[in-house]
């Protein structure tokens, strides 16, 4: 069995930049395992795996360890690959996840996904998040995510977090994030309970970050930027309960996968 694969460098136009995502279109689903093999192998932080249909586009994501609810990078990439490899013919994909019904809408190369707001709350604070990091969070609040604030661009940058100790967490990752020097605000995202030990750009955590800096900026349009190693832009917009995140996308490879 041949199947295509796809890399594509999402949130970002330059490659080698933003953050790498496997996207494999499917006529049929394979096993789980297989998924996850295939998944291992290519040892991305997200492979995309997904089926069209009549109505809509089907779609998982898988770490190389584990499958996830929500992944934002990888659906951009499939968004990209839809558009620009399979002349996908409508401006709006409706994608049909495991986090409900997605859209992403494309125009002129920006690529618009709406996705559910999720609100950070207080939380009991663990004690691996006041000495993972060498530097004392001023907040901590948690969602899919805990999220952290640290006091400004350059903390965040500088952050050298112990992974033993975040692997102890209960929650998928950690978001830590301050207010920009350029932008509105910056994150990075770190998750070794997923396989994953830092994330170059996480769609996702913005679904927490957009609502959390919209109600601490006063404004419901923000732009961001996460400050990995490889970095990526992003423009959040808090619509009610929903979260647009917008950003561009470039290929890197396409081929093929052969399996037994």
């Amino acid at each position: 069995m041949r199947i295509p694969i796809f890399q594509v460098d999402a949130f970002s136009e330059h490659q080698f930049k933003g953050n790498p995502a496997a996207v494999m279109p499917l006529n049929a689903w394979l096993s789980d395992e297989q998924l996850q093999q295939i998944a291992a192998e290519n040892n991305l932080s997200e492979t995309a795996f997904y089926i069209v249909d009549s109505d809509h586009i089907h779609l998982r994501w898988f770490t190389p360890t584990t499958e996830v609810d929500l992944c934002g990078h990888a659906t951009l990439a499939t968004a990209w690959v839809l558009v620009n490899e399979y002349h996908y013919p409508e401006q709006t994909m409706r994608f049909k996840t495991c986090s409900g019904l997605l859209t992403v809408k494309h125009d002129n190369g920006i690529f618009e996904l709406d996705f559910p707001a999720n609100h950070a709350k207080e939380c009991s604070v663990k004690a691996p998040l006041l000495t993972a990091f060498g530097e004392t969070p001023l907040e901590i609040l948690s969602a899919d995510d805990y999220l952290l604030l640290f006091k400004d661009e350059q903390t965040i940058r500088e952050l050298k977090p112990d992974f033993a100790l975040l692997s102890q967490l209960p929650l998928r990752g950690v978001i830590a994030t301050a207010r920009g020097d350029t932008v509105d605000f910056v994150s990075r995202w770190f998750g070794p309970n997923v396989g994953v030990e830092e994330d170059p750009v996480t769609g996702s955590a913005h679904t927490v970050l957009a609502p959390y800096w919209a109600n601490k900026l006063d404004k419901t349009r923000l732009t961001a930027t996460q400050v990995s190693k490889r970095s990526g832009d992003l423009i959040c917009e808090l619509k009610g309960d929903r979260v647009l995140i917008s950003g561009r996308a470039n290929l890197y490879l396409k081929g093929e996968v052969y399996l037994a």
